[in-house]
């Protein structure tokens, strides 16, 4: 005990012991967090659409297998599932070589509610062409009663 008592005296301090600060560590992984948070639905649905809106929506329709998205947006560009395509006849093409591959697979079109109908019509009509026999139009559900309101001529 004498010979520390020497260092300690001499004016030597025992070399600081290294200490990590998790707060900076915390902090950004909980704005990574946050983030992923906010983009993460966006990356699973795609282009955005404003979709029309129904009362009693069909519930019978649920498919078991993956459908195939075919979007359509207010400024009337087309999707395939998150790509765009150029126009009708290469969405034919693609949606085409997507029945060969897997021909009992359904195809749901996302129209945006600000699009002309002929337009949606056309890219319905065209995976009716292509032979998918299950086609679905997507469609938000509207709040409301259990019975429509009176309808307007």
């Amino acid at each position: 005990m004498g010979v520390r008592a020497e260092s300690d005296r001499s004016g030597r301090q025992p070399p600081p012991e290294p200490e990590i600060n998790v707060t900076p560590l915390v902090d950004v992984v909980l704005v990574l967090l946050i983030i992923f948070m906010v983009i993460a639905p966006q990356l699973e649905h795609g282009e955005r659409v404003e979709l029309p809106a129904v009362l009693r929506p069909d519930s019978t329709s649920k498919s078991k297998l993956d459908p195939i998205y075919v979007t359509i947006t207010g400024a009337g560009t087309v999707f395939l599932e998150k790509e765009a395509v150029a126009d009708l006849r290469s969405l034919g093409d693609r949606l085409r070589a997507i029945r060969a591959a897997a021909p009992e697979r359904r195809v749901v079109i996302k129209g945006d509610s600000s699009v002309k109908y002929g337009r949606v019509r056309e890219a319905f009509a065209l995976c009716q062409e292509v032979g998918f026999s299950g086609i679905s139009l997507q469609v938000s559900q509207r709040g409301g009663g259990a019975s429509p309101g009176p309808e307007e001529g």
